[in-house]
């Protein structure tokens, strides 16, 4: 099977963090495995509480996976602090795995999941640790240090991080606007454009961690790199578009459908 690391937050309300990634990796077929990173109080309504696990924790959970069954990606999410980072850093160095790094910053209501001073530290530590690097459009801003407001925004803000060290960029266009969604795909040779009608519903909370898992869950090294982004976008679609409708908030996606 496919192995997965996820290090991540904990969503106990399962539509986001840990738990949707770890739907999304066995519902692609893969194997997960988790050292989390945070205790969260949440649920579709929003984020009411945080709190952190010990940098050491999360380190030995990540190193007793790979010391015994190992890896072939490794995904991270919510990540908290610069020591966090750290820590998350010597896990990543540990094994060859190919790393689909998430730029965690804000939940889907609002509340901080970064601290503001940890972005220099995403920017030194985990960008240049990424195989691919999936901000949104405010992520990207934030990374960059310019607005990311339109298409072409984005452009510019992959490139920019492709500079900064990342192996490959996907800056998802959701927060922009526009009947479509469009996500950028920047590797060291090309831009690859996805665009896909833009879905009218309240249900999409965890997509980002959703995306991102999915990336990891069907990465392999023979496969190239716009095709595995091509299916876990329609992986993602087809859970929005099948999604229960749970809560009254942002609702969860259907991570099953394709069982």
């Amino acid at each position: 099977m496919h192995r997965v690391l996820i290090i991540a937050g904990s969503d106990p309300s399962g539509g986001a963090g840990i738990q949707a990634d770890i739907k999304t990796v066995t519902c692609l077929g893969g194997y997960a495995m988790t050292a989390i990173t945070a205790l969260t109080i949440q649920n579709t309504l929003g984020v009411t509480g945080v709190m952190a696990v010990p940098p050491e924790i999360i380190a030995a959970q990540g190193m007793a996976c790979l010391s015994d069954i190992g890896a072939d990606t490794v995904k991270t999410g919510m990540l908290g602090d610069a020591a966090v980072m750290e820590a998350v850093a010597e896990v990543m160095d540990a094994t060859d795995a190919f790393a689909v790094v998430d730029p965690v910053m804000v939940a889907k209501g609002g509340h901080p999941l970064l601290a503001e001073q940890a972005i220099s530290a995403l920017k030194s530590v985990m960008i240049p640790r990424a195989g691919l690097l999936t901000p949104n459009a405010p992520e990207a801003a934030a990374l960059t240090g310019f607005a990311v407001e339109t298409e072409d925004d984005a452009r510019r803000a992959g490139e920019a991080l492709l500079r900064a060290g990342a192996r490959n960029v996907l800056v998802k266009g959701g927060h922009l606007p526009g009947p479509e969604v469009v996500d950028l795909l920047f590797t060291q040779d090309a831009v690859f454009r996805f665009a896909s009608e833009r879905v009218d519903t309240p249900h999409t909370h965890g997509t980002g961690c959703t995306l991102a898992s999915a990336c990891a869950a069907l990465w392999r090294p023979e496969r190239p790199l716009n095709e595995t982004v091509e299916l876990a976008r329609d992986y993602v679609i087809g859970a929005i578009l099948m999604a229960p409708g749970l809560g009254g908030g942002h609702g969860p996606l259907r991570h099953n459908w394709l069982l």
